[in-house]
């Protein structure tokens, strides 16, 4: 991810290599999410299966907070940048300034990849030789509904924030002609309340359950996304703000437990691989494409009520899925583990991780 990040920055331009800028860009966005895809699963596994487990909720939010951070770190280089250079200069070279900058967070990442300790869950497997020869496999052959409960658990809860962080700038530039800073402060205010909301959620789910805070997020997203796109059309710059701000809160009321919601349904010998196949699988389906449906919707209507439904038919589907998922937080994932393989005898040979990309 590092690479392909700091590499865009170095990319040539269409005038300079004409299509292939295009092409190459496409394909180094396809390895960040490459990238996105191995480490999501090695993060979230790393915190939920270390600490206290009455605060595993707490602990797997972590890795979550990321987004929110990213976002402020993203949007306030951009915005710095923007403010500092003429919009000439900004379109020649200051936009490349943020991605090449993201090279002193591969350098951090890497020293922390290099060093930190495996879980004591898995330093465990790894001591039994319990784990599994093809993970992958291993994961469709006896865990499918949890797959498919993984991916309609979040698939609303990306549709949901594509619309309300990256959508909102199409909506209020290109159909409300307001101008993108609106966009762009209001998504940077959200988002800082989202790094004390998203751990903030994820230890009341260790409280309350998983289940009871991922469906307050998911019914709270599918009736604001109605209010949200009222207030936009406001063209009011502090009502903006309050439907980011409050769309956002709902979002991290999914996004706090999620991680440790989707990890703590498979047992820790395939949990990387069943926990990533799920996460990523509903990357493609929900966040992947919603911003080219909204875009289509809004052009085909003319309304923002055609995008306001899609997003409640997402958070239909995970509210469903959370429904009838079995409640996690109470999980005893040491004897879970113990239990799992005695069922299923003890497998030999490689793992399903070292904390990287999940095999076949």
């Amino acid at each position: 991810m590092g690479i392909a990040t700091f590499a865009i920055g170095l990319l040539p331009t269409y005038a300079q290599i004409g299509v292939w800028a295009p092409i190459v860009l496409v394909a180094l966005r396809f390895l960040q999410g490459l990238g996105l895809g191995g480490e999501w699963g090695g993060a979230v596994l790393m915190t939920l299966e270390s600490g206290d487990s009455d605060r595993r909720g707490l602990n797997a939010s972590w890795p979550q907070v990321g987004a929110p951070i990213g976002l402020l770190l993203a949007n306030g280089t951009l915005s710095m940048m923007g403010a500092v250079t003429s919009d000439a200069t900004f379109l020649s070279w200051g936009w490349r300034v943020p991605f090449l900058l993201s090279g002193l967070l591969v350098v951090v990442g890497l020293w922390i990849r290099l060093t930190i300790e495996e879980s004591p869950l898995f330093r465990e497997v790894e001591a039994s030789d319990a784990k599994v020869r093809a993970p992958i496999i291993d994961v469709l052959r006896h865990y499918p509904r949890q797959v498919l409960l993984a991916i309609g658990a979040r698939i609303g809860v990306d549709v949901a924030f594509y619309t309300f962080v990256l959508f909102i700038t199409t909506y209020l530039v290109t159909y409300l002609k307001l101008p993108s800073s609106y966009a762009l402060n209001a998504v940077l205010i959200a988002a800082t309340g989202q790094v004390l909301l998203i751990p903030l959620f994820g230890r009341l789910s260790d409280r309350f359950g998983r289940r009871p805070v991922y469906l307050f997020g998911a019914v709270g997203a599918a009736i604001w996304v109605f209010v949200f796109f009222a207030l936009l059309d406001t063209r009011n710059f502090t009502l903006i703000v309050v439907a980011a701000v409050i769309a956002l809160l709902f979002h991290a009321a999914m996004y706090g437990p999620q991680a440790s919601f989707i990890a703590e349904m498979f047992p820790t010998e395939i949990r990387y691989s069943g926990a990533s196949m799920g996460y990523q699988l509903a990357g493609i389906f929900g966040g992947a494409l919603a911003p080219i449906i909204s875009v289509a919707l809004l052009n085909r209507y003319d309304t923002s009520l055609a995008v306001s439904l899609y997003v409640l038919a997402a958070l239909a589907l995970t509210t469903f899925c959370v429904v009838v998922s079995a409640e996690t937080s109470g999980t005893d994932l040491q004897a879970d583990m113990v239990n799992e393989r005695r069922e299923r005898g003890s497998p030999a040979s490689s793992g399903d991780r070292h904390r990287g990309p999940p095999g076949p």
